[in-house]
């Protein structure tokens, strides 16, 4: 048998890896650092991650800080979680910004739990892709020399039973996601 689990594995485990940081984009009303992940700060000439240029800490539920290693970057990290459009409002204390997270208003979190079903079902079309390519290849090997249509069958069925292992975590995943981000 030419065809490898773990070259699909490893395909699918990205899948879940992407759908996670999907998910973790999607605000729950508790402040988290994960929040400032897609910030790009314009610094030293270059776009640089926010995270590479500051810590970002979580001192309670609802308010982040944002320390620069270097305090001349402060009003260029103001300006890119401004421009950010997560409806934030960072505010300047001293050599660190604040930022209070608001708790989402009933109709905002039923609309991220929409959008999170949205990225669950793209989720699952990436992995039933990868399934599609998998099966794919191993049905190449038929005719191959060692390669008889029981090991073919027995390929495709494994293949089969790892998809659904993969989609039945991405659900999980997600009722874990929409039950933090209906509660408080």
């Amino acid at each position: 048998m030419a065809i490898h689990k773990s070259s699909y594995l490893d395909k699918f485990e990205k899948t879940l890896n992407h759908a996670q940081n999907d998910f973790a984009s999607l605000r729950t009303g508790r402040a988290s650092a994960q929040l400032l992940d897609g910030i790009s700060v314009e610094a030293y000439g270059t776009k640089m991650a926010l995270h590479e240029v500051a810590s970002i800490s979580t001192p309670d539920t609802q308010l982040l800080t944002v320390k620069p290693w270097d305090k001349s970057l402060l009003s260029e990290i103001e300006k890119a979680i401004q421009v950010a459009q997560l409806n934030l409002n960072p505010i300047v204390d001293g050599d660190l910004i604040r930022i209070v997270v608001p708790s989402p208003t009933q109709e905002r979190r039923l609309e991220m739990v929409k959008i999170l079903h949205q990225k669950e079902e793209e989720a699952k079309v990436m992995l039933r892709s990868v399934r599609s390519d998998s099966r794919r290849d191993i049905e190449k090997q038929e005719g191959e020399a060692g390669v008889s249509e029981d090991d073919i069958k027995a390929e495709v069925a494994e293949l089969d039973n790892t998809v659904k292992e993969y989609i039945s975590k991405l659900e999980e995943m997600t009722k874990k996601k929409e039950q933090e981000l209906l509660s408080l």
